[in-house]
């Protein structure tokens, strides 16, 4: 079988330590995780963790089994991009020196959608939302003006079908209100 991204939606209680035994799933086969956003869901009390991983759809399925046999996981899912609308943010911290010399930079960062949102004498920061290669072309873009601090989020992502898993987080909100 063919390895790809996958996208792992992991639905799960709000838990101490939950994030190391996920990770050591991961571990003990040997996957990298590309990726890991963990936020709150559309459920009080409920967390969503969003890892990417590059590995075949056997493996993938397999590694979902093992994460739902977590106690306080709810549900995993996982998808790839195609069924998935995504994002990835990311901030580049560019030394100003490099930037005020040079003006085609400020046109090259509306080009690509990116904003100014730090200036100060010694630095520039712009921030860029988009897809992982649109992010990674900016870089490229900005490297040689001096990029002095460079960070990028996970991907956060929705998919573009209803997950079930909305009817299911509404029952266990029920249910731990009714504890």
């Amino acid at each position: 079988m063919e390895k790809k991204n996958y996208t792992i939606s992991i639905y799960t209680e709000n838990n101490i330590g939950l994030l190391s035994r996920i990770a050591a799933i991961f571990l003990k086969r040997h996957f990298n995780i590309e990726s890991i956003t963990a936020s709150k869901s559309e459920v009080n009390e409920v967390m969503r963790f969003i890892i990417v991983v590059e590995i075949t759809e056997e493996q993938v399925k397999k590694i979902i089994g093992q994460i739902e046999k977590q106690i306080e996981v709810i549900r995993a899912y996982y998808h790839t991009d195609e069924e998935l609308i995504f994002q990835e943010t990311a901030l580049y911290k560019v030394n100003s020196a490099e930037f005020v010399e040079d003006l085609t930079i400020q046109d090259f960062i509306k080009e690509t959608n990116a904003r100014i949102v730090t200036v100060t004498p010694k630095f520039f920061v712009i921030e860029k939302t988009g897809k992982r290669h649109e992010i990674d072309n900016l870089y490229d873009k900005l490297k040689p003006y001096g990029l002095m601090q460079f960070v990028r989020s996970g991907k956060i992502a929705v998919s573009k079908n209803e997950m079930p898993i909305s009817s299911i987080l509404e029952d266990f909100n029920t249910i731990n209100i009714n504890s």
